[in-house]
Parts: C-alpha cells; structure tokens; sequence
C-alpha cells in the first residue's frame, strides 16, 4: 500500500489522470472480486455448519430411539429394575406403616404369584401353594376329608356353588342342593377369592364341622348349614337298571378313576340285559381331559373324539377306533352346570347322531387347562388352548344345545324326589327300545 500511495502522490504530469482512473478501476474490482470470494466463503461456511448440524440431530434421534427401544423391551419384562424398586419400596410402605405386625413374608410371595396369575383375567387360571396342589392331588386321586359336595366356580358372577352333592355324604344329609350358592364359609364372605381357596375352607379335618351360609334362588333370606367333615370316597359313577332294560349311569366328574369305574357300569348293565341307555351328565363340572376321551373310546363309533388348538394354530387330535361302539338307544342328560368334559362327551354323541341330548342348555366352557409343576413345590395352571367337537363346534361361552329341551322341576323333586327329567328320559328310551322289536 505505501508503494501505490507514493507513486499516486508523486504522478502530477499529465498521464497522471488517466493513470489514477486506471488504479481506481482496478481497486474497485479487485474489491470486488474480494467480496464475492468472501460471500462464498461464508455460504461454504454456513453450509458445513448446517450439514453437521443435521448428522448430530440424525444420530441424536437415532439414540433416543434406540434407548426408546431398549425401555420398552424392558417395562414388557414382568421383571426388571424399575418393578423390583416398586416392589422394594411396596415393601418397605407396608412394614412402615400397615397396622397390622404379624405379616408373613411367605404369605406376601404367594399373594404376588396368585396376583400375577389373577391379573389374566381367566377364572381358570390359578397359582397353586404346595397345599393347594395336594388339595388338588386329592381330588383327582377322588379321596378326600371333606363334606361330600363338589363346588364350581360361575365365571359370570365369580361366586361358588353347589354344583353336585354325592349320595350317602354330609353335604346331602345336611340338605345342600344343586345351584346353592356359597356365600361365606364359617362366616367368612367368599366374594372374590379363588376356587382353590374356598374349597380349601370347606375340607378339613374328619369329626369338624363347617359353617356354610348359603344364597338358594326362592328363599328369602340367607341359609346357615353346618356340615360335618368325614373322610369322602368320591363315587363318580353311579348306576342301575330299571325294569324296561333301560339302562341309567351317571358321571359326577371325569376323575382319574373315572374311567374303571364307567367301563366296570357298563360291563355289569350289559350283564343284566340293558338295551339301552340314559347317560347322566347334569351338574357334572368336568374334570380330566384324558379320562373323558378315555370313556368316549367306549361307547362312540370311529373317528375324531375332541381336537385342540393353542394360540399359535398348532391342533391336537383325539381320536375312537369304534372298537367298542355303543349302538343301543342312548339319552344323555344335560343341564347349566354340565361343563368341560361333560361338554366334549356330550357334543361328540350329538355330532354322530348316537344319542339324543334332553335338558337344557350346558355351561359354554370350550377351554382346557394344564397343570405344571414347579420346582419348589407349588403349581401354575394355566388356560392353554380351545377344545372343538368333531364337527368343529366351538361352544365356549355358547354351551351345547339339547336336541329336546326339557326343563328341570326343582319343586317337584326336592319336595316329592321326583326327577321329571330323568323319567322323561328314560320314557323316551324305553319307546326307543320297544320300536326296535
């Protein structure tokens, strides 16, 4: 700049003029050029700026979604950190400050189990202490310390109820009918606690007595029914012939022993000449999956017994060779409280057309139950998949409709041991009987 300077000053002749203009043109565009450079420069500038901006905010969500990803895969895990920090502090809140001091930690660690397994919503579904499963052993093996009643649970209402009373037990002496609802058990309301729980009230040990305040449709008030407790040989099967040859059994429940005992029923009618058959499942709550099938092989002509399918499609079949077809005239007996596997023998005779239902509508309960045991004792049974009849029938929660409805007069056989529809029954096989000769 100081060359340029001095030779401005110093350029007063002539050409000096011309000369300066010159330097002034170039100035202004070597300016110019300079502020164009410039503004380029800052565009490239601001351009990096940008463009490194947008990759950190790309990356920056792509972590936050990636965490995102990772919390939620976590808070699906029943287990993890943030519920075990609830459940310490649940913990602490109740030792601090629940006014009652004799809680057991045990009893806490079973309420969590049944709690989770309560939280599916499914009635069937149930957690089993090491005392509920033998419980549950018991009455599978059908021996028991008990009053000699079975009790169901209504899905409906979550109340239990009398859903059958064994011949020559406390539980009949004591005058319980079908259908009686349980609403307390030595005084204590039963609302809202599992079957397992309120069955385990009602047994115990033989020469006791239990108080049982029933709800019974028709009376006006609340019944109380002291029942003693004796050791119960449960009978599920129960037979005679009558004097047109018309043969009766009745299954209370589809036990392990069951199966024996129906086959040794059937044995001894055949021995006396039966000719046909009314076959008893009223008030029958279900039982085994693998003795009704067992009975089914008895009496039903070759093909598809039962079939089941899981969540994931997979099907299970159960299947008769018709080795042992039963090809008399045959009733089966139906009621509100036939369930479950009364339900697959009763939908699978009236698929093939061997034998007529009469009664009323079944319970609707289309789903099967596991039970698996676990290693410290206890057990989980859990609802595993849904059961069809032959012809593919899913009747869970829409029970089996009888081919004759025929309504059940509760009056005239609690007062006068009249069962309307048993004679019913057998009328309309005894007819059956005398067409075929």
């Amino acid at each position: 700049m100081e060359y340029n300077l001095n030779g401005y000053l110093n350029n007063t002749d002539g050409n000096g003029e011309q000369n300066r203009k010159e330097d002034e043109g170039k100035n202004r565009k070597s300016f110019r050029n300079g502020m164009i450079s410039g503004a380029l420069l800052c565009l490239l500038i601001l351009c990096c700026i940008y463009t490194v901006r947008q990759l950190c905010s790309i990356h920056r969500m792509r972590m936050e979604k990636i965490l995102s990803q990772e919390t939620t895969k976590e808070q699906d895990n029943l287990v993890n950190d943030m519920t075990m920090k609830k459940l310490e502090v649940i913990e602490q809140a109740i030792s601090d400050y629940y006014y009652q001091e004799d809680i057991k930690t045990a009893d806490l660690i079973d309420g969590m189990y049944q709690g989770v397994v309560a939280s599916l919503g499914d009635p069937y579904s149930t957690y089993y202490t090491e005392d509920d499963l033998e419980d549950l052993m018991e009455q599978t093996e059908g021996i028991y310390y008990g009053i000699g009643a079975y009790v169901g649970m209504d899905a409906q209402t979550g109340m239990a109820y009398i859903s059958g009373v064994f011949e020559g037990t406390p539980a009949e002496e004591a005058g319980l009918r079908d259908g009686d609802v349980i609403y307390m058990v030595n005084e204590e309301p039963m609302q809202g606690m599992e079957l397992s729980d309120i069955v385990g009230r009602i047994k115990g040990e033989e020469g006791t007595k239990v108080q049982l305040t029933i709800y019974r449709e028709g009376e006006a008030d609340y019944l109380q029914i002291p029942v003693e407790r004796r050791k119960i040989e449960s009978p599920t099967v129960k037979y005679e012939l009558y004097d047109n040859k018309v043969g009766y059994i009745q299954i209370t429940e589809f036990d392990d022993i069951t199966v024996d005992q129906f086959a040794e029923a059937m044995a001894a009618l055949s021995e006396q000449g039966m000719e046909g058959l009314v076959l008893d499942l009223r008030a029958n709550p279900g039982g085994n999956l693998s003795a009704v099938v067992e009975i089914a092989r008895q009496i039903l002509p070759e093909g598809l017994i039962v079939y089941t399918e899981d969540r994931e499609g997979n099907r299970t079949e159960y299947s008769c060779d018709g080795k042992s077809v039963f090809d008399e005239p045959l009733a089966v007996l139906i009621n509100g409280y036939s369930a479950s596997a009364s339900e697959i023998l009763a939908g699978a005779i009236k698929d093939y057309g061997i034998g007529e239902l009469i009664g009323t509508t079944t319970f609707g309960k289309g789903i099967v139950q596991k039970v698996m045991s676990l290693s410290d004792g206890t057990a989980l049974k859990l609802t595993v998949s849904t059961y069809f009849t032959p012809k593919g029938n899913n009747i869970h929660g829409i029970g089996i409709e009888p081919d004759d409805v025929y309504e059940f007069d509760s009056e005239e056989y609690y007062e006068n041991g009249y069962d309307n529809q048993l004679e019913y029954a057998k009328k309309v096989i005894g007819d059956k009987i005398k067409e075929k000769k």
